[in-house]
Protein backbone atom coordinates (compact mmCIF):
# COMPACT_ATOMS: atom_id res chain seq x y z
CA UNK A 1 0.00 0.00 0.00
CA UNK A 2 2.93 2.37 0.40
CA UNK A 3 3.68 1.88 -3.30
CA UNK A 4 0.06 2.91 -3.91
CA UNK A 5 0.55 5.91 -1.62
CA UNK A 6 3.79 7.44 -2.85
CA UNK A 7 3.44 6.58 -6.54
CA UNK A 8 1.03 9.51 -6.81
CA UNK A 9 4.07 11.74 -6.24
CA UNK A 10 6.15 9.86 -8.82
CA UNK A 11 3.36 10.02 -11.39
CA UNK A 12 1.82 13.45 -10.96
CA UNK A 13 4.72 15.49 -9.60
CA UNK A 14 7.91 13.93 -10.98
CA UNK A 15 6.68 12.67 -14.34
CA UNK A 16 3.54 14.69 -15.04
CA UNK A 17 2.31 18.06 -13.88
CA UNK A 18 5.46 19.47 -12.29
CA UNK A 19 7.64 19.43 -15.45
CA UNK A 20 4.68 20.73 -17.44
CA UNK A 21 3.89 23.51 -14.97
CA UNK A 22 7.56 24.26 -14.43
CA UNK A 23 8.08 24.94 -18.14
CA UNK A 24 4.84 26.77 -18.95
CA UNK A 25 3.97 28.60 -15.70
CA UNK A 26 7.03 28.99 -13.51
CA UNK A 27 9.34 29.46 -16.55
CA UNK A 28 6.93 31.35 -18.79
CA UNK A 29 8.79 33.07 -21.64
CA UNK A 30 12.05 31.20 -21.03
CA UNK A 31 13.65 29.26 -23.96
CA UNK A 32 12.75 25.55 -23.81
CA UNK A 33 16.37 24.39 -23.60
CA UNK A 34 17.00 26.69 -20.62
CA UNK A 35 13.93 25.51 -18.70
CA UNK A 36 14.93 21.90 -19.44
CA UNK A 37 18.37 22.60 -17.99
CA UNK A 38 16.80 24.15 -14.87
CA UNK A 39 14.57 21.10 -14.38
CA UNK A 40 17.50 18.75 -14.87
CA UNK A 41 19.53 20.75 -12.34
CA UNK A 42 16.73 20.55 -9.72
CA UNK A 43 16.49 16.77 -10.19
CA UNK A 44 20.26 16.41 -9.99
CA UNK A 45 20.70 18.49 -6.82
CA UNK A 46 17.98 16.52 -5.03
CA UNK A 47 19.62 13.28 -6.10
CA UNK A 48 22.98 14.54 -4.84
CA UNK A 49 21.50 15.09 -1.36
CA UNK A 50 20.21 11.52 -1.31
CA UNK A 51 23.59 10.24 -2.51
CA UNK A 52 25.27 11.94 0.43
CA UNK A 53 22.72 10.85 3.04
CA UNK A 54 21.52 7.40 1.98
CA UNK A 55 24.29 5.12 3.31
CA UNK A 56 24.50 6.87 6.69
CA UNK A 57 20.72 6.89 7.12
CA UNK A 58 20.54 3.22 6.21
CA UNK A 59 23.23 2.30 8.72
CA UNK A 60 21.53 4.33 11.45
CA UNK A 61 18.14 2.76 10.71
CA UNK A 62 19.57 -0.77 10.95
CA UNK A 63 21.46 0.08 14.15
CA UNK A 64 18.32 1.51 15.78
CA UNK A 65 16.01 -1.10 14.28
CA UNK A 66 13.71 1.73 13.13
CA UNK A 67 13.47 1.45 9.39
CA UNK A 68 9.75 2.17 9.43
CA UNK A 69 10.20 5.22 11.64
CA UNK A 70 12.79 6.69 9.26
CA UNK A 71 10.49 5.94 6.34
CA UNK A 72 7.65 7.89 7.93
CA UNK A 73 9.91 10.80 8.87
CA UNK A 74 11.05 11.30 5.28
CA UNK A 75 7.56 10.71 3.92
CA UNK A 76 6.17 13.44 6.20
CA UNK A 77 8.87 15.84 5.00
CA UNK A 78 8.08 15.06 1.35
CA UNK A 79 4.35 15.50 1.94
CA UNK A 80 4.81 18.96 3.48
CA UNK A 81 7.12 20.14 0.67
CA UNK A 82 4.67 18.86 -1.96
CA UNK A 83 1.89 20.88 -0.35
CA UNK A 84 4.13 23.93 -0.56
CA UNK A 85 4.10 23.83 -4.37
CA UNK A 86 0.46 24.96 -4.22
CA UNK A 87 1.54 28.42 -3.03
CA UNK A 88 4.26 29.18 -5.60
CA UNK A 89 3.26 32.07 -7.87
CA UNK A 90 3.78 32.36 -11.62
CA UNK A 91 7.38 33.03 -12.65
CA UNK A 92 8.87 31.89 -9.31
CA UNK A 93 10.85 29.06 -10.86
CA UNK A 94 13.61 29.11 -8.24
CA UNK A 95 11.20 28.62 -5.32
CA UNK A 96 9.35 25.92 -7.28
CA UNK A 97 12.60 24.11 -8.01
CA UNK A 98 13.67 24.40 -4.35
CA UNK A 99 10.43 22.92 -2.97
CA UNK A 100 10.41 20.23 -5.64
CA UNK A 101 13.98 19.22 -4.81
CA UNK A 102 13.15 18.97 -1.09
CA UNK A 103 9.98 16.97 -1.82
CA UNK A 104 12.07 14.66 -3.97
CA UNK A 105 14.49 14.18 -1.06
CA UNK A 106 11.55 13.14 1.15
CA UNK A 107 10.20 10.78 -1.51
CA UNK A 108 13.56 9.20 -2.32
CA UNK A 109 14.67 9.00 1.30
CA UNK A 110 11.50 7.20 2.37
CA UNK A 111 12.01 4.66 -0.43
CA UNK A 112 15.37 3.61 1.03
CA UNK A 113 13.63 2.30 4.14
CA UNK A 114 10.59 1.04 2.27
CA UNK A 115 12.78 -1.12 0.04
CA UNK A 116 14.70 -2.37 3.09
CA UNK A 117 11.48 -3.81 4.53
CA UNK A 118 11.00 -6.14 1.54
CA UNK A 119 12.90 -9.14 2.99
CA UNK A 120 10.79 -8.87 6.17
CA UNK A 121 7.42 -9.04 4.41
CA UNK A 122 8.27 -11.72 1.83
CA UNK A 123 10.20 -14.97 1.82
CA UNK A 124 12.97 -15.57 -0.73
CA UNK A 125 10.77 -17.74 -2.95
CA UNK A 126 8.11 -15.07 -3.49
CA UNK A 127 10.25 -11.93 -3.40
CA UNK A 128 9.95 -11.27 -7.17
CA UNK A 129 6.16 -11.47 -7.04
CA UNK A 130 5.95 -9.37 -3.89
CA UNK A 131 8.17 -6.64 -5.29
CA UNK A 132 6.26 -6.64 -8.57
CA UNK A 133 2.91 -6.50 -6.76
CA UNK A 134 4.03 -3.33 -4.99
CA UNK A 135 5.05 -1.62 -8.22
CA UNK A 136 1.87 -2.84 -9.91
CA UNK A 137 -0.35 -1.31 -7.23
CA UNK A 138 1.72 1.83 -7.45
CA UNK A 139 0.94 2.17 -11.14
CA UNK A 140 -2.75 1.61 -10.52
CA UNK A 141 -2.99 4.04 -7.59
CA UNK A 142 -0.93 6.71 -9.32
CA UNK A 143 -2.98 6.26 -12.47
CA UNK A 144 -6.29 6.71 -10.66
CA UNK A 145 -5.23 9.98 -9.03
CA UNK A 146 -3.68 11.14 -12.29
CA UNK A 147 -7.02 10.51 -14.01
CA UNK A 148 -8.78 12.74 -11.48
CA UNK A 149 -6.11 15.42 -11.88
CA UNK A 150 -6.41 15.34 -15.67
CA UNK A 151 -10.18 15.71 -15.46
CA UNK A 152 -9.75 18.69 -13.15
CA UNK A 153 -7.29 20.32 -15.55
CA UNK A 154 -9.56 19.75 -18.57
CA UNK A 155 -12.82 20.80 -16.88
CA UNK A 156 -11.79 23.08 -14.00
CA UNK A 157 -15.18 24.83 -13.75
CA UNK A 158 -16.90 21.51 -13.13
CA UNK A 159 -14.78 21.16 -9.99
CA UNK A 160 -15.35 24.74 -8.86
CA UNK A 161 -11.90 25.90 -9.98
CA UNK A 162 -11.04 29.09 -11.84
CA UNK A 163 -8.85 27.63 -14.57
CA UNK A 164 -6.40 24.88 -15.53
CA UNK A 165 -3.59 26.47 -13.54
CA UNK A 166 -5.68 26.32 -10.37
CA UNK A 167 -6.47 22.67 -11.10
CA UNK A 168 -2.81 21.75 -11.47
CA UNK A 169 -1.90 23.59 -8.27
CA UNK A 170 -4.67 21.74 -6.42
CA UNK A 171 -3.35 18.44 -7.78
CA UNK A 172 -0.15 18.94 -5.76
CA UNK A 173 -2.25 19.14 -2.57
CA UNK A 174 -4.20 16.02 -3.57
CA UNK A 175 -0.92 14.15 -4.04
CA UNK A 176 0.13 15.06 -0.50
CA UNK A 177 -3.23 13.95 0.96
CA UNK A 178 -3.16 10.68 -1.03
CA UNK A 179 0.41 9.98 0.08
CA UNK A 180 -0.51 10.57 3.72
CA UNK A 181 -3.79 8.63 3.83
CA UNK A 182 -2.55 5.51 2.08
CA UNK A 183 0.56 5.34 4.25
CA UNK A 184 -1.70 4.49 7.21
CA UNK A 185 -1.83 0.70 6.50
CA UNK A 186 1.97 0.56 6.68
CA UNK A 187 1.92 2.55 9.92
CA UNK A 188 -0.64 0.23 11.52
CA UNK A 189 0.20 -3.23 10.24
CA UNK A 190 3.86 -3.57 9.16
CA UNK A 191 6.12 -4.79 11.95
CA UNK A 192 9.90 -5.03 12.02
CA UNK A 193 11.34 -8.15 13.67
CA UNK A 194 13.59 -8.03 16.70
CA UNK A 195 14.13 -5.65 19.60
CA UNK A 196 15.39 -2.08 19.45
CA UNK A 197 18.16 -1.98 22.03
CA UNK A 198 19.75 1.29 20.92
CA UNK A 199 18.46 4.74 21.77
CA UNK A 200 18.56 7.79 19.50
CA UNK A 201 21.61 9.88 20.45
CA UNK A 202 24.18 11.95 18.60
CA UNK A 203 26.53 8.98 18.85
CA UNK A 204 24.43 6.85 16.52
CA UNK A 205 25.55 8.92 13.55
CA UNK A 206 29.21 8.21 14.31
CA UNK A 207 28.22 4.53 14.50
CA UNK A 208 26.46 5.00 11.15
CA UNK A 209 29.63 6.35 9.51
CA UNK A 210 31.65 3.48 10.97
CA UNK A 211 29.19 0.89 9.66
CA UNK A 212 29.30 2.46 6.19
CA UNK A 213 32.94 1.43 5.83
CA UNK A 214 32.14 -2.04 7.11
CA UNK A 215 29.29 -2.35 4.63
CA UNK A 216 31.46 -1.04 1.77
CA UNK A 217 34.06 -3.71 2.45
CA UNK A 218 31.38 -6.38 2.73
CA UNK A 219 29.69 -5.34 -0.52
CA UNK A 220 33.01 -5.62 -2.31
CA UNK A 221 33.40 -9.16 -0.96
CA UNK A 222 29.89 -10.01 -2.16
CA UNK A 223 30.96 -10.07 -5.80
CA UNK A 224 27.52 -10.51 -7.35
CA UNK A 225 25.99 -7.69 -5.30
CA UNK A 226 28.88 -5.36 -6.15
CA UNK A 227 28.76 -6.00 -9.90
CA UNK A 228 24.98 -5.78 -9.89
CA UNK A 229 25.12 -2.36 -8.20
CA UNK A 230 27.44 -1.07 -10.93
CA UNK A 231 25.12 -2.39 -13.65
CA UNK A 232 22.09 -0.97 -11.88
CA UNK A 233 23.85 2.40 -11.55
CA UNK A 234 24.09 2.61 -15.33
CA UNK A 235 20.75 1.35 -16.59
CA UNK A 236 18.54 2.87 -13.89
CA UNK A 237 20.05 6.24 -14.83
CA UNK A 238 18.37 5.97 -18.22
CA UNK A 239 15.11 4.71 -16.73
CA UNK A 240 14.83 7.54 -14.17
CA UNK A 241 15.81 10.19 -16.69
CA UNK A 242 13.05 9.12 -19.08
CA UNK A 243 10.53 9.18 -16.20
CA UNK A 244 11.56 12.67 -15.10
CA UNK A 245 12.15 14.30 -18.46
CA UNK A 246 9.67 12.68 -20.89
CA UNK A 247 6.96 15.34 -20.59
CA UNK A 248 9.56 18.12 -20.81
CA UNK A 249 11.00 16.44 -23.92
CA UNK A 250 7.58 16.24 -25.57
CA UNK A 251 6.94 19.92 -24.86
CA UNK A 252 10.32 20.78 -26.38
CA UNK A 253 9.24 18.99 -29.57
CA UNK A 254 6.08 21.10 -29.63
CA UNK A 255 3.55 18.42 -28.63
CA UNK A 256 0.31 19.46 -26.93
CA UNK A 257 0.42 19.24 -23.13
CA UNK A 258 -2.92 17.42 -22.85
CA UNK A 259 -1.63 14.77 -25.22
CA UNK A 260 1.51 14.32 -23.16
CA UNK A 261 -0.42 13.85 -19.94
CA UNK A 262 -2.65 11.32 -21.72
CA UNK A 263 0.51 9.45 -22.71
CA UNK A 264 1.53 9.36 -19.05
CA UNK A 265 -1.86 7.89 -18.21
CA UNK A 266 -1.29 5.18 -20.82
CA UNK A 267 2.01 4.33 -19.13
CA UNK A 268 0.35 4.05 -15.72
CA UNK A 269 -2.44 1.69 -16.68
CA UNK A 270 -0.16 -0.38 -18.90
CA UNK A 271 2.30 -0.64 -16.03
CA UNK A 272 -0.30 -2.14 -13.67
CA UNK A 273 -0.70 -5.55 -15.39
CA UNK A 274 2.79 -5.46 -16.94
CA UNK A 275 4.53 -5.29 -13.54
CA UNK A 276 2.55 -8.32 -12.37
CA UNK A 277 3.51 -10.24 -15.52
CA UNK A 278 7.17 -9.33 -15.03
CA UNK A 279 6.92 -10.67 -11.48
CA UNK A 280 5.65 -14.00 -12.84
CA UNK A 281 8.32 -13.96 -15.55
CA UNK A 282 11.04 -13.30 -12.97
CA UNK A 283 9.83 -16.12 -10.75
CA UNK A 284 9.87 -18.55 -13.67
CA UNK A 285 12.95 -17.52 -15.66
CA UNK A 286 14.87 -15.46 -13.12
CA UNK A 287 14.97 -11.71 -12.50
CA UNK A 288 18.05 -11.25 -14.70
CA UNK A 289 16.18 -12.43 -17.81
CA UNK A 290 13.31 -10.06 -17.01
CA UNK A 291 15.69 -7.11 -16.62
CA UNK A 292 17.24 -7.84 -20.02
CA UNK A 293 13.81 -7.95 -21.62
CA UNK A 294 13.01 -4.55 -20.15
CA UNK A 295 16.37 -3.12 -21.26
CA UNK A 296 15.67 -4.20 -24.82
CA UNK A 297 12.38 -2.30 -24.72
CA UNK A 298 14.10 0.82 -23.37
CA UNK A 299 16.77 0.79 -26.06
CA UNK A 300 14.07 0.60 -28.75
CA UNK A 301 12.17 3.44 -27.05
CA UNK A 302 15.29 5.63 -26.95
CA UNK A 303 16.05 5.19 -30.66
CA UNK A 304 12.44 5.72 -31.72
CA UNK A 305 12.02 8.67 -29.37
CA UNK A 306 14.93 10.49 -31.00
CA UNK A 307 13.29 10.16 -34.43
CA UNK A 308 9.58 10.59 -33.71
CA UNK A 309 7.61 13.38 -35.39
CA UNK A 310 3.99 12.83 -34.38
CA UNK A 311 2.20 12.76 -31.04
CA UNK A 312 0.71 9.31 -31.79
CA UNK A 313 4.25 7.97 -31.69
CA UNK A 314 4.57 9.39 -28.19
CA UNK A 315 1.51 7.33 -27.22
CA UNK A 316 3.07 4.16 -28.59
CA UNK A 317 6.29 4.86 -26.73
CA UNK A 318 4.28 5.51 -23.54
CA UNK A 319 2.70 2.07 -23.93
CA UNK A 320 6.12 0.46 -24.43
CA UNK A 321 7.55 2.24 -21.39
CA UNK A 322 4.57 1.06 -19.35
CA UNK A 323 5.38 -2.51 -20.34
CA UNK A 324 8.98 -2.29 -19.13
CA UNK A 325 9.22 0.32 -16.38
CA UNK A 326 7.57 -1.47 -13.48
CA UNK A 327 9.25 -4.73 -14.44
CA UNK A 328 12.80 -3.41 -14.44
CA UNK A 329 12.24 -1.59 -11.14
CA UNK A 330 10.57 -4.53 -9.39
CA UNK A 331 13.00 -7.21 -10.55
CA UNK A 332 16.03 -5.05 -9.79
CA UNK A 333 14.77 -4.60 -6.23
CA UNK A 334 14.02 -8.28 -5.71
CA UNK A 335 17.25 -9.47 -7.36
CA UNK A 336 19.30 -7.25 -5.04
CA UNK A 337 17.26 -8.32 -2.00
CA UNK A 338 18.39 -11.91 -2.63
CA UNK A 339 22.06 -10.92 -2.46
CA UNK A 340 22.25 -9.02 0.85
CA UNK A 341 22.25 -9.95 4.57
CA UNK A 342 18.70 -9.77 5.94
CA UNK A 343 19.68 -8.08 9.21
CA UNK A 344 21.35 -5.14 7.43
CA UNK A 345 18.87 -4.40 4.69
CA UNK A 346 18.62 -0.64 5.26
CA UNK A 347 22.39 -0.25 5.00
CA UNK A 348 22.61 -2.26 1.81
CA UNK A 349 19.55 -0.62 0.29
CA UNK A 350 21.09 2.70 1.28
CA UNK A 351 23.89 1.96 -1.18
CA UNK A 352 21.36 0.65 -3.71
CA UNK A 353 19.40 3.89 -3.59
CA UNK A 354 22.58 5.95 -3.41
CA UNK A 355 23.77 4.56 -6.72
CA UNK A 356 20.32 4.95 -8.24
CA UNK A 357 20.19 8.60 -7.22
CA UNK A 358 23.81 9.22 -8.17
CA UNK A 359 22.89 7.99 -11.62
CA UNK A 360 19.92 10.37 -11.57
CA UNK A 361 22.35 13.25 -11.06
CA UNK A 362 24.09 12.44 -14.33
CA UNK A 363 21.15 11.46 -16.53
CA UNK A 364 19.00 14.63 -16.41
CA UNK A 365 22.11 16.81 -16.55
CA UNK A 366 23.41 14.85 -19.53
CA UNK A 367 20.14 15.09 -21.41
CA UNK A 368 19.68 18.78 -20.59
CA UNK A 369 23.30 19.71 -21.29
CA UNK A 370 23.52 17.88 -24.63
CA UNK A 371 20.20 19.42 -25.70
CA UNK A 372 21.35 22.91 -24.67
CA UNK A 373 24.78 22.59 -26.33
CA UNK A 374 23.38 21.29 -29.62
CA UNK A 375 20.15 23.29 -29.56
CA UNK A 376 18.39 20.01 -30.38
CA UNK A 377 16.48 18.09 -27.66
CA UNK A 378 16.65 14.93 -29.82
CA UNK A 379 20.40 14.77 -29.30
CA UNK A 380 19.80 14.72 -25.54
CA UNK A 381 17.67 11.60 -25.59
CA UNK A 382 20.11 9.74 -27.85
CA UNK A 383 22.76 10.18 -25.16
CA UNK A 384 20.76 7.89 -22.86
CA UNK A 385 21.32 4.88 -25.10
CA UNK A 386 24.85 4.36 -23.81
CA UNK A 387 23.49 3.94 -20.26
CA UNK A 388 21.21 1.04 -21.20
CA UNK A 389 23.89 -0.69 -23.27
CA UNK A 390 26.55 -0.22 -20.58
CA UNK A 391 24.27 -1.50 -17.83
CA UNK A 392 23.30 -4.54 -19.88
CA UNK A 393 26.93 -5.45 -20.55
CA UNK A 394 27.84 -5.14 -16.87
CA UNK A 395 24.83 -7.28 -15.88
CA UNK A 396 26.24 -10.17 -17.93
CA UNK A 397 28.83 -10.71 -15.18
CA UNK A 398 26.23 -11.10 -12.40
CA UNK A 399 25.45 -14.67 -11.28
CA UNK A 400 22.37 -14.39 -9.02
CA UNK A 401 22.17 -18.14 -8.58
CA UNK A 402 25.46 -17.94 -6.66
CA UNK A 403 24.19 -15.28 -4.22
Amino acid sequence: MYDWANSAFATIVIAGFFPLFFKEYWNAGVPVTESTFRLGLANSLASLLIVLMAPVLGAVADYLGRRKGMLLLFAAFGIVMTCGLYMVAEGQWLLAAFLYALALVGFSGSNIFYDSLLPFVSDRKDVDKTSALGFSLGYLGGGLLLTLSILMSLYPQSFGLADTNAAIQLSFVLVAIWWLVFSIPLILYVREPGDHPHEVTAAVFSVGFKRIWETLHEIRRLRNAWIFLLAYWLYIDGVDTIVRMAVDYGLSLGFDKQGLILALLITQFTGFPAALLFGQFGSRYGPKAGIYLALLVYMMVTVWGAMMENVWEFYVLAFCIGLAQGGIQALSRSMYARMIPVGRTAEFFGFYNMLGKFAAILGPLLMGWVGAMTGNPRAGIVSLLVLFVGGGLMLLRVRPEQA
